[in-house]
């Protein structure tokens, strides 16, 4: 894609496009003012009995949450527990377009001129390594479309996170993206890169003299009535481009409800329709193996061929926008799923443009599978063995491993918890001691929600003995989209913990008991 194309297709739609959103869209009655309006599916058109499917799948899929909302109202809103939907969800690379709205933003006012600005330009008081003319000629539209040339290593269709584990060990992220070699000359190639998300929530701070956060919190959330939310910040203080904002579902079904009402919001046209239409007509072929078919423009992915756009962070926090059947949809996960898949399903359950009759006995089926999401059932958790009362409050430790855990002590008696280590820059010693309570009856135990919010501070934990000598322990990192298990088999003084750490990988590690 030349770096001049999306902008010329959005100064000739963009007159067009105004006439529009000043007859066609200020119309619109229902805004989620000062919070979203509800109404059973069948009154917007759509059959309760397919959402109720949709829920009962959200289960197998290993979702938190899942919200629809048709003609700005709310037709389902469905909880998974441990998960609460008035709890904050990281988003992960769903971050990613609000940053890029934030860029929208200050070049709707003039602060940015041009999106096809020269990226060193704006970073002219940084000494930069491997400067050529291919990093001179990288634009802002270059990292809003990934497809900067510079060279980057993110797991995307296979691999390793290299870039993102040197980037984050770094003591300066936006010198550490800045500084790498090119690959590729702009806009040559897409390439998933995390590193060009975070080079644009810098921009938001040289331009504004703020960080993405209070700029954010100002023009954007304000706006939108979102009021609660947490943002990871580098350590230079400029918040996570390409990760570490929290929202809850209703707070981000209103960022896609925006981009659905054309960057209107009520009286306020805080984003310019031609933005909207540009993301909503993706050019930038993603190269994805497990989806040929999708597209990427101004961090959204989209799926051109089911007029489908959506923001899409790791393990399924997106926010799907459906702009033909009017449609807002949200979904937070702790594991990876089929965003055409979803697109179809949350598609197949529209009937009508219009209200249904009501259907009281599909009504009544969804309310329950709503209801069973929320409530959680007892796992079994085995006959306790000989050993558990041995082991009961003995600390073992571990060599440094993918695993990240140092030590672990399991206390099995009246106050059943864990307690761990994990290292940690900034520590004490450079070692973070955590401790949560255990269930022991197939039942997550909660540690308290920490004030202010904090990333994997609020955990849920059960145990249950798998045998004589193997113990099971499910951690839900409540709000993450993360869990994991931690398979912990005793033999004498040693122990060797077997888990799964990111894309699915299994990890084994062995240690010792401390004499």
């Amino acid at each position: 894609m030349s770096k001049t194309g999306p902008n010329l297709f959005r100064l000739v739609l963009c007159g067009f496009l105004a006439l529009a959103a000043g007859s066609a869209w200020a119309d619109e009655k229902v805004w989620p003012k000062p919070d979203w309006q509800t109404a059973t599916p069948e009154d917007e058109g759509m059959d309760s009995a397919a959402l109720a499917k949709l829920v009962t799948s959200g289960k197998t899929l290993r979702f938190d949450s899942l919200l629809i909302a048709r003609h700005g109202r709310i037709v389902l809103d469905a909880a998974y527990d441990p998960y609460k939907t008035d709890d904050l969800h990281i988003i992960n690379s769903s971050t990613k377009a609000v940053v890029s709205t934030l860029i929208a933003m200050l070049h709707k006012d003039g602060t940015l001129d041009s999106l096809d600005h020269p990226v060193l330009d704006l970073f002219s008081d940084r000494k930069v390594a491997n400067v050529d003319e291919r990093k001179r000629a990288i634009t802002v539209q270059h990292l809003l479309n990934m497809t900067s040339g510079l060279d980057w290593d993110e797991g995307y269709n296979g691999g390793a996170e290299r870039s993102i584990v040197e980037m984050t060990a770094s003591p300066d992220w936006v010198q550490y993206i800045l500084d790498r070699p090119m690959a590729h000359a702009p806009g040559e190639t897409f390439y998933y890169d995390s590193g060009n998300s975070h080079l644009l929530s810098a921009i938001v701070t040289k331009l504004t003299g703020r960080s993405a956060e209070e700029f954010a919190s100002e023009r954007l959330f304000a706006p939108l009535g979102i009021t609660n939310h947490a943002w990871f910040k580098d350590p230079q203080g400029v918040s996570g481009g390409g990760f570490g904002l929290a929202l809850k579902p209703r707070d981000m079904a209103k960022i896609g409800y925006l981009y659905l009402r054309r960057g209107r919001w009520g009286e306020q046209q805080l984003l310019p329709p031609d933005w909207i239409e540009a993301v909503n007509h993706a050019t930038t072929s993603m190269e994805a193996t497990f989806d040929p078919g999708l597209s990427y423009v101004d961090q959204f992915w989209a799926l051109p061929d089911r007029n489908v756009f959506m923001t899409v962070g790791y393990h399924c926090q997106v926010i799907m926008v459906l702009p033909d059947p009017d449609i807002v949809a949200v979904m937070t996960a702790r594991d990876f799923c089929s965003l055409r898949k979803l697109a179809n399903e949350i598609s197949a359950a529209v009937k009508s443009d219009s209200a249904l009759p009501a259907a009281p006995e599909a009504a009544a089926n969804l309310a329950t599978a709503v209801k069973d999401a929320t409530t959680e059932v007892p796992s079994p958790v085995g006959a306790v063995p000989e050993i558990a009362a041995a082991i009961s409050g003995k600390t073992y430790t571990f060599p440094p491993s993918p695993v990240g855990i140092r030590a672990i002590t399991l206390y099995l008696d009246a106050d059943p918890h864990v307690a761990w280590d994990i290292p940690e820059r900034g520590s004490e010693n450079g070692i973070l001691h955590l401790q949560s309570p255990i269930g022991l009856d197939g039942i997550f135990r909660k540690t308290a929600q920490s004030r202010p919010w904090q990333p994997f501070a609020y955990r849920g934990m059960k145990g249950s003995w798998i045998d004589a000598t193997t113990f099971a322990i499910d951690v839900q990192f409540i709000g993450q989209g993360e869990e994991r298990s931690w398979l912990l088999t005793f033999a004498g003084d040693k122990l060797t913990m077997k888990t799964r750490g990111r894309y699915g990988k299994d990890v084994t590690v062995e240690g010792n008991v401390v004499q």
